[in-house]
C-alpha cells in the first residue's frame, strides 16, 4: 500500500461519502464534521476545497483511493506562527501505519510552504490510536485541558499534541 497526500478531487466523491459516513469516525472528531455524512456533504466540501488556496486541506491517499482526510487549520492574530493539524481515515484503513504516514508528509509540507513554527493537535482522551500517531511522528503531549470536550453527552479531557519546527 501506497500513502499520500494530495490535493482533493471532484471525482473523490464516492470515495469521501464512502469513508467520511461512519459513527466511529465522526464520535473522533468536531461535530462540525457532520454525521450521517451524505452526498450533500460530500459535494459542499469539495466545492470549499478544490482549487482552493492556501492548500491546507488535503485527501490521503492509498493506492489512488482517497481514504481520509488531513488539513491545517492556519492561525492569525499573536498566534500566526501557529497551526492546527487535523486529521481523519477511513476506518477499513485504521491499524495500518496509513495515519502515520499522512501526518507525517503533512508535517513536512506543513513546514515547508508555511511560515509556521508550531504545529499542534487536539485528541480527546479516548483516542489513543490518534496520540499514538502524533508521538510516533516527534510531536509531544504538552498539556491537557481537563473536561474541555463535550461530545455525545460525554465530558472529556482534550490532550493537546505539539511538534515544532526543527531549528
Amino acid at each position: 500500500m501506497t500513502t499520500t497526500i494530495r490535493s482533493w478531487k471532484q471525482e473523490d466523491l464516492n470515495d469521501l461519502v464512502f469513508h467520511a459516513n461512519n459513527i466511529n469516525i465522526w464520535n473522533n472528531l468536531r461535530n462540525y464534521f457532520p454525521h450521517p455524512y451524505t452526498e450533500e456533504h460530500g459535494k459542499l466540501w469539495l466545492d470549499q476545497v478544490v482549487d482552493s488556496t492556501p492548500l491546507v486541506n488535503l485527501a490521503i491517499d492509498v493506492d489512488g483511493e482517497a481514504v481520509g482526510g488531513i488539513g491545517l487549520i492556519l492561525n492569525g492574530d499573536v498566534y500566526i506562527k501557529s497551526a492546527e493539524i487535523g486529521y481523519w481515515v477511513g476506518e477499513n484503513y485504521w491499524g495500518k501505519g496509513i495515519a502515520t504516514e499522512a501526518v507525517r508528509q503533512m508535517t513536512e509540507y506543513s513546514f515547508y510552504y508555511f511560515d509556521i513554527i508550531r504545529l499542534y493537535a487536539e485528541v480527546f482522551e479516548n483516542n489513543k490510536a490518534s496520540m499514538r500517531v502524533l508521538e510516533k511522528n516527534g510531536y509531544y503531549l504538552e498539556g491537557v485541558r481537563r473536561k474541555a470536550v463535550f461530545k455525545n453527552e460525554t465530558l472529556m479531557d482534550d490532550y493537546i499534541w505539539v511538534k515544532l519546527r526543527p531549528w
